[in-house]
């Protein structure tokens, strides 16, 4: 039985991979690969640049994971080695309750609270921007909502490794700090890398909360505080 699930599992993901593929390629030969990944999208026109779209995905994922990674990395490191226990029943529960949030609920705080946020401390530095629907929004939005992925799994790799491989370094002499940072988190890395490779995932594949906040232009994006549109949300759109 644990076999044939696991066989189901795998399944799946080739058929998606199939169905893509299958519908994908016949699409490309009939519009042709340099004007699939030219620069310009105006299906009115019968230009299908998707590369301003590419662009602009890599950048908001970048972007995300350079502000959620290192906080929730952090934040998990706290929770399962340095936060006391009366604070953790408090710190727990709201991380879980951030993960069962809604997109669009997050794409409305974004809309409310982000995208003014940095419309006026971009116009205080001299940018003239007219809207806060930007690609830096858009990346702080969803290094927000990638936390609860990246600290539930990397503490839950952190509590795994055997309390001995610390015990042994407190033993030889070593810090608190320096036992947890220099033999637990990396005998934890195989499974702090899969938190960060699932929140990646989650940054890429967003959709509704980025359309409510990256200003979805379909040009070359130059500046972090340029609109843009990614590939998942102008599945959406078209």
């Amino acid at each position: 039985v644990f076999l044939l699930t696991a066989y189901v599992s795998i399944a799946a993901v080739v058929l998606i991979c199939a169905y893509l593929l299958g519908n994908g390629i016949p699409t490309i030969r009939e519009i042709g690969l340099g004007n699939f990944f030219g620069k310009t999208w105006k299906p009115s026109k019968d230009l299908y640049g998707i590369v301003p779209m590419i662009i602009g995905s890599i950048y908001v994922t970048a972007g995300a994971n350079v502000i959620g990674v290192p906080i929730g990395l952090l934040t998990a490191i706290y929770m399962a080695r340095f936060c006391p226990k009366w604070l953790y029943r408090v710190v727990k529960p709201a991380v879980d309750l951030m993960a069962g949030i809604p997109s669009i609920v997050y794409g409305f705080f974004g809309m409310v609270v982000i995208a003014p946020t940095v419309l006026s401390v971009a116009k205080f530095f001299g940018a003239g921007i007219s809207s806060g629907a930007t690609i830096l929004s858009a990346s702080i939005l969803l290094g927000i909502m990638i936390l609860p992925t990246i600290i539930g799994v990397s503490e839950a790799a952190l509590r795994a490794v055997p309390n001995a491989y610390y015990e042994g370094a407190v033993a030889m002499g070593a810090t608190h700090e320096r036992a947890v940072f220099s033999v637990m988190l990396p005998a934890a890395k195989s499974g702090v890398l899969a938190g960060i490779v699932l929140g990646i995932g989650r940054a890429v594949g967003e959709t509704m909360a980025v359309i409510m906040i990256a200003g979805n232009q379909t040009a070359m994006p130059t500046s972090l505080l340029k609109g843009v549109r990614t590939l998942t949300a102008n599945i959406v759109l078209e």
